[in-house]
């Protein structure tokens, strides 16, 4: 039997990836001062959520999640926000049209501040210092290492900015399909002439649906800012998420609120059902340093109502994954639980099948997604972390393969990518490979992560086209490989039998 749950009963527990700050009190200060400031975000749409993800498990909806490994303080600009959000709604545009399927858009964004650490140290020159953190902790400069508690109440403030911004744009029209529409893609970085062909054909077919759905009405008419409305192309849902580490400010933003579809009018006999609810983002995951069973992350997740993820390693035992969702979801409840995993290219045909196999045995109701980014991370010879394209979709087709020989289906991608460019438009070179086969040499020129390797716009293009045709294939049921063969072998992936 569970013991009682509270807010604060993970402090019970040991907590992996602490974080000791030199000064208790002052943190104390910084999260009484958290815990009177308002919700970023709402039951309703928390609940919105978790209905959408019952879909997914039902093979009704498929789940595109992106964004950074960790966002920072300086990047919450307009123009890095207004980025991020386009290549999501270009890249869920192209899914849509291979899948025939909603697409539910979970961004990386708008609280992604912290980073788990396989060291408390690290070795910078011949000092040794404390390791970074994440931005809502310590700063990346060596002499800026000490956790500041003042960084959590940043992180909180620097969220609500990001998310106005993404509010913003979304009731403001951004979404309209004008301005993402594929014929405004370049692919003059495509050098493959087999691979642009491919896309071109794919992009046409896309462009003319959209200009159907604009002739018979479904477009916008008169502009919005004009009055007029925005459109059933225009009006999407998207949902905030996080890594859910640092549990003194995930409690601190926890709160007790009631259940929306439920609320009834409260008399002496009824009273109004409520539920504790982590508003600090829609969507929270537990990372693979931090699923313990007995451990103080667990301890918090199973207690709050919102949508939880959970990374899934070589490292997870099957028995061990089926306590997990018995402790975070004891009742079965649909939509509650996405299991994201992260194998790597190489690892993905040992341990994906028997997780799948012990998850449909327990009867636990769950959505797949892959993260094909984790497991494929590796070092340049210059000492840049990087990540090639091929293992990436090698990782990400092997998934979709293994699935359906399962019986299972994939609902989803999570990807670390950025639409971000550099004073003179070009995209980052984080990753190496992809249709501009972008090589080690050129892994330097705009190389701005601080954390991990991100797909740049371009590359992310070709893991949606990758995608998308793939889902197109299965939606009609065509037994011709032709084109998705040649999207991998130039690509660089390996073919599944």
């Amino acid at each position: 039997m569970a013991f009682p749950w509270s807010r604060s009963s993970w402090t019970t527990k040991d907590v992996a990836q602490d974080v000791k700050y030199p000064d208790p009190a002052h943190l104390q200060r910084v999260l009484s001062k958290i815990e009177t400031l308002p919700p970023l975000v709402t039951p309703s749409e928390i609940e919105r959520l978790r209905h959408q993800l019952s879909l997914v498990q039902d093979n009704k909806a498929f789940i595109l999640h992106a964004g950074d490994c960790a966002e920072s303080f300086d990047a919450c600009t307009k123009e890095n926000i207004t980025a991020k959000i386009g290549l999501i709604l270009s890249f869920s545009l192209i899914l849509i049209w291979g899948a025939r399927l909603p697409v539910i858009r979970i961004g990386r964004i708008a609280g992604q501040y912290a980073k788990p650490r396989s060291s408390g140290f690290e070795n910078i020159g011949n000092r040794q210092v404390l390791s970074f953190r994440g931005d809502n902790v310590n700063g990346l400069d060596p002499d800026d290492r000490t956790p500041d508690p003042e960084r959590l109440l940043s992180a909180y403030f620097y969220s609500t900015a990001t998310l106005n911004h993404i509010r913003a744009l979304l009731t403001s029209g951004f979404a309209s399909l004008h301005f993402h529409h594929p014929r405004d893609w370049s692919l003059t970085h495509v050098r493959s002439p087999a691979l642009r062909s491919q896309y071109e054909r794919i992009s046409s077919s896309l462009s003319d649906a959209l200009d159907f759905t604009s002739t018979v009405g479904a477009g916008d008419g008169q502009p919005y800012e004009t009055g007029g409305g925005r459109g059933v192309l225009g009006e999407v849902d998207f949902y905030t998420s996080h890594e859910g580490l640092m549990l003194p400010y995930e409690q601190a933003l926890t709160r007790l609120l009631p259940i929306p579809h439920l609320l009834r009018p409260a008399t002496p006999e009824i009273e109004t059902p409520k539920a504790f609810y982590n508003t600090s983002a829609h969507f929270l995951w537990i990372g693979d340093r931090t699923r313990q069973l007995t451990g103080a992350h667990v301890e918090y997740f199973r207690g709050v109502r919102n949508p939880i993820g959970i990374k899934v390693g070589p490292s997870m035992q099957n028995s061990e994954l089926v306590e997990l969702l018995d402790i975070i979801n004891p009742n079965k409840e649909q939509g509650r639980v996405t299991l994201i995993t992260r194998y790597g290219a190489a690892k993905i045909d040992a341990h994906l099948t028997s997780h799948i196999v012990a998850v449909q045995h327990s009867g636990h109701p769950v959505a797949w997604i892959c993260d094909p980014m984790h497991g494929n991370t590796q070092t340049s010879a210059s000492g840049l972390k990087t990540r090639q394209f091929s293992d990436i979709i090698s990782e990400l087709t092997a998934c979709l393969h293994i699935h359906a020989v399962a019986n299972s289906v994939l609902g989803g991608v999570s990807l670390e990518f950025t639409g971000e460019l550099n004073d003179e438009g070009f995209s980052v070179t984080e990753c190496l490979g992809g249709s501009m086969e972008l090589s080690e040499e050129e892994l330097g020129l705009r190389y701005q992560t601080f954390c991990d390797p991100r797909l740049n716009f371009e590359q992310s293009l070709d893991l949606a086209f990758l995608v998308s045709n793939h889902l197109k294939e299965i939606r009609q049921g065509s037994s011709d490989a032709k084109h998705r063969d040649i999207l991998l072998s130039e690509l660089g992936g390996r073919k599944t039998n």
